[in-house]
């Protein structure tokens, strides 16, 4: 038996594919504004509806959509005509997904749609087909080819119609001022979820365990609070106010000056030119910030007064990097 050429044939899907997604662009037009600027003038939702792999295409990008800012969500045509027509708003625009757009199941409930929902936009490969001429606008996305080599599966049309809705979820993402934070309140969960919830006040050392000597303290003094709070370094605080740390770095070259530390006053070693954070900051951007400038520890403020430390090593700990 001749050895097949797997990767042979997955580079011709793969070039077939790419094709068929960059011939999208020169097929939008004028219909493709009016949805972005329906969508974003929606006081509903946009429901996707589609029957077999254009069914699961349109959970896809329902979920795209509505984690970037715009709420949607799938509804089975099958299950619309079986009492969830009742979960669709007069607010609401209806996004039809069918290739062909002759999909019988949808076709047997368009007046039924239209009449529940604000507006029904059908994405289709076909302006002429059936659905495209009921809906209230229609939107043509054409494939030149299939990638099955039987012509049969979807393969090319359902990945051009994935490619479509993240066109359409990214512009809206766009056209909003959608944020990271934004993007936060819908992603609270796992390591990304941290990365964009997680605040420097969640992580940090503060009140008793927060390292604090006062400026006029011996550096004995500040190397036993070194030690007792073991996040290898101290503030150093003048008239309730953080005017200073003194960290391992600094001790390493008091040791080497030979100072006496029980006659060195910690103001007279302390490092005055720190680094800071705010308190209600994102924890990943202190990480960012001790990698840039090479070290292991951040003052914290809120409202200008110092009142934690955060280290790399809690940020670890909390999964953040």
């Amino acid at each position: 038996m001749k050895k097949f050429d797997f990767i042979g044939a997955a580079k011709n899907i793969f070039e077939i594919e790419s094709r068929v997604v960059l011939e999208l662009s020169a097929q939008l037009n004028q219909s493709f504004v009016t949805l972005c600027e329906d969508a974003l003038s929606c006081n509903g939702k946009l429901i996707l509806l589609g029957i077999g792999k254009s069914g699961h295409v349109c959970q896809k990008i329902a979920a795209t959509l509505s984690s970037t800012g715009t709420p949607s969500f799938f509804i089975h045509p099958t299950e619309a005509a079986h009492g969830d027509m009742g979960m669709i708003g007069k607010e609401d625009i209806l996004l039809i997904f069918s290739n062909s757009g002759e999909t019988q199941e949808i076709i047997s409930i368009l007046p039924a749609l239209k009449r529940a929902s604000k507006k029904l936009i059908c994405i289709t490969g076909n302006n002429n087909s059936s659905i495209a001429k009921i809906s209230d606008d229609a939107i043509e996305i054409k494939t030149s080819e299939e990638a099955c080599t039987l012509d049969l599966a979807p393969t090319s049309s359902t990945t051009a119609a994935m490619a479509f809705g993240d066109a359409l979820a990214v512009s809206l993402l766009q056209a909003r001022g959608f944020t990271k934070n934004d993007f936060a309140k819908s992603h609270p969960a796992g390591k990304l979820g941290k990365t964009l919830t997680v605040l420097v006040s969640d992580v940090m050392h503060s009140g008793a365990e927060m390292p604090l000597v006062n400026a006029d303290a011996l550096l004995s003094d500040a190397l036993l609070e070194i030690t007792n709070k073991s996040l290898g370094m101290t503030l150093v605080e003048e008239n309730n106010s953080v005017v200073g740390i003194f960290t391992d770095g600094d001790l390493r070259r008091c040791i080497g000056n030979k100072m006496d530390i029980n006659k060195t006053i910690i103001k007279d070693v302390m490092t005055r030119d720190f680094k800071s954070i705010e308190s209600d900051d994102l924890a990943i951007h202190a990480a960012k910030t001790m990698e840039d400038n090479k070290i292991f520890t951040l003052v914290v403020f809120k409202a200008n007064k110092g009142i934690g430390v955060v280290s790399m090593h809690d940020l670890l700990q909390s999964g953040i990097v």
